[in-house]
């Protein structure tokens, strides 16, 4: 047996005997400040007497009669909202790829968007039927004619379908195709026309004729359809703004039809008599009523100028001669004619002039039209034409410019398409707007034109632009897009270094554009320079430094002027230009506007 040691007994001693008695007396005490009282005894249950009666599958009722108070329901978003959600989804990625320079994925973007839209494909490549017709398939419809308008935008601006920017393209007049025809008449239609003219209510009088009824059998034919439709279309952009001005300058509603047959809402409709605009106005009779024409604007495809003068121009013509349809065959060949048809017949009749043939072929063709397309826009329902959606109304805002503005610069700060700034003002015809130019900018983007106005100075607006920093770009990456140093950059934006996304930063750019309108200040052009273009000196005190940069080595000045004559006024120097030594008869003449048709309907904008 192991011995313990001394020491070790004593303390096991001590410990066993004293330890018990020790926390007997200092035994703790916890305080119950946190526990909840002591519970009451409960009443007595009462008795139950009747059995209660118990619903037999209490889950078995329907959901819908399960309410509860102040709890929304929750409803299934519809096959469209799922759709139009996963396009706009789609399309912002495409914007957003286009702003960042990646043309490819816009376009891939872009496509896929429209696909959801137009609805999905079987194994066969065959896509699904779109909604029945009601109020979704409306909104789809809707919305993918908005889109594919947008895309059309960004298509025109870079992924590949527009040419030169600086070239103002014009479309061919629908008219030219109507005037000439010889067309049959439908008797049973004559019967219909009569009935409809008696029940018609209208500001224009409205009279059945031979010719308004077989122009009416025209247009109910598939190409004469597809001309009224496409009016019809493009007419939405434009109507709120010609029918205030219509009732403005107390002319009838119906005289909007002469733009439908002038133009189709064409703004840069051109005739072969060079007509242009949606109301075709010639040079003179534009300038007439106030329509001016520069080297850079051409108020006649201003639409709402050239809507306000086509309604006086209207009025003037009905209080000279007292009868609409004469007012409106003097709007087709000129009031002189009209007065001369007149005074050779006696008659103030037009159908009397029109049998007598002493109007124009064209003049007696066009009032006509006019009536038939009242008739039958009037009664749109009886000729399948009420199922037409047209094209959501452009709405704008206008700022007057206090200094040549390029118009990209103008895209850059509202964030828009540069092809929409254009076709928000179809009567500028350069990329710069001249000081003074009323210029219309997209509703509710005016606020963020005159931020950048206030960033960009006068003298520098138009050349310099403005650039939305994409995910993942860098100022060198920015700098390299738009072929200049970085330091040029961080100049002029305050010493910037690590641009932040979604910050606008200002591009101390230039552009290849016909400048010869602008004062002499806002000539310079150092991207000009840049590119390998010689800069030409506008003043004496540029020459010295023009010369040494094309060159030349620099001349001492003595103060004294030389007696040697300039080297453009000798007789070696000076060059006719190669046109000029080519005979009269060879100069080629000079080239016609370009014509330039908008895609029309979904298949043109699907998929480029």
């Amino acid at each position: 047996m192991r011995i313990l040691p001394r020491s070790f007994s004593v303390l096991a001693v001590v410990g066993m005997g004293f330890l018990p008695a020790l926390h007997a007396a200092k035994k703790p005490v916890y305080r119950m400040n946190f526990m909840p009282p002591a519970a009451k005894p409960l009443p007595p249950a009462p008795l139950i007497t009747d059995t209660p009666q118990i619903e037999p599958d209490p889950y078995g009722r329907s959901s819908a009669s399960l309410e509860l108070d102040g709890i929304p329901k929750l409803t299934r978003p519809s096959d469209v909202d799922f759709r139009l959600r996963q396009a706009d989804e789609f399309f912002a990625q495409g914007k957003k790829a286009y702003q960042d320079g990646k043309v490819d994925e816009a376009r891939r973007a872009f496509n896929r968007a429209i696909d959801i839209l137009l609805g999905p494909k079987d194994g066969q490549g065959a896509r699904e039927a779109l909604p029945e017709p009601g109020l979704e398939r409306a909104r789809l419809e809707r919305r993918l004619e908005q889109m594919v308008d947008d895309i059309f935008h960004y298509d025109l601006d870079g992924l590949g379908a527009s040419d030169s920017q600086d070239k103002v393209a014009y479309d061919k007049a629908p008219l030219e195709n109507l005037l000439n025809l010889s067309l049959p008449v439908d008797p049973e239609l004559k019967k219909k026309v009569t009935e409809e003219v008696r029940v018609t209510a209208s500001g224009l009088p409205l009279e059945e004729a031979d010719a308004v009824t077989s122009y009416i059998n025209f247009f109910s034919s598939d190409r004469g359809r597809r001309t009224i439709i496409g009016g019809l279309k493009r007419a939405g952009r434009y109507l709120p703004m010609i029918q205030r001005i219509l009732g403005e300058e107390g002319v009838p509603q119906e005289l909007i039809f002469l733009a439908q047959a002038e133009s189709g809402f064409l703004p840069r409709a051109v005739s072969n008599k060079k007509a242009v605009g949606m109301w075709q106005f010639v040079q003179f009779r534009g300038r007439e009523y106030g329509l001016n024409q520069t080297a850079a604007t051409d108020d006649r495809l201003d639409p709402e100028k050239s809507t306000r003068a086509a309604a006086r121009h209207l009025h003037d013509l009905y209080n000279q001669f007292g009868d609409w349809y004469l007012a409106i065959a003097a709007y087709n060949c000129g009031p002189y004619c009209v007065e001369h048809a007149i005074a050779r017949t006696g008659y103030a009749d037009f159908w009397k002039l029109r049998a007598l043939g002493v109007l124009p072929k064209e003049t007696t063709n066009y009032v006509p039209i006019i009536v038939a397309m009242t008739i039958m826009l009037k009664n749109a329902a009886s000729y399948g034409l009420d199922t037409v959606v047209p094209d959501p109304a452009l709405e704008w805002e206008t700022i007057k410019l206090l200094a040549p503005t390029h118009i990209a610069l103008i895209a850059d700060a509202a964030d828009r398409p540069l092809s929409e700034i254009r076709e928000l003002n179809p009567a500028l015809l350069k990329p710069v707007a001249p000081a003074g130019y009323e210029l219309h900018v997209p509703k509710g983007a005016r606020g963020n034109v005159e931020t950048a106005f206030a960033l960009v100075p006068e003298s520098h607006r138009a050349t310099w632009r403005m650039h939305r920093v994409g995910h993942g770009e860098t100022l060198a990456s920015i700098a390299k897009r738009y072929g200049m140093p970085t330091t040029s950059i961080t100049a002029v934006n305050r010493e910037v270094v690590a641009p932040e996304t979604g910050e606008m930063l200002i591009i101390p750019a230039a552009y290849q554009t016909d400048q010869s309108f602008l004062p002499k200040t806002y000539g310079a052009s150092p991207a000009n320079v840049r590119r390998g273009k010689r800069p030409v000196a506008r003043t004496a005190v540029a020459r010295t430094a023009v010369a040494q940069h094309n060159g030349a080595k620099p001349v001492a000045s003595s103060g004294v002027r030389s007696k040697a004559k300039p080297v453009a006024a000798t007789h070696t120097a000076v060059r006719r230009p190669a046109a000029a030594r080519q005979p009269v008869a060879a100069r080629k003449p000079a080239a016609k506007p370009a014509v330039a048709h908008r895609p029309q309907g979904v298949a043109t904008a699907a998929l480029r």
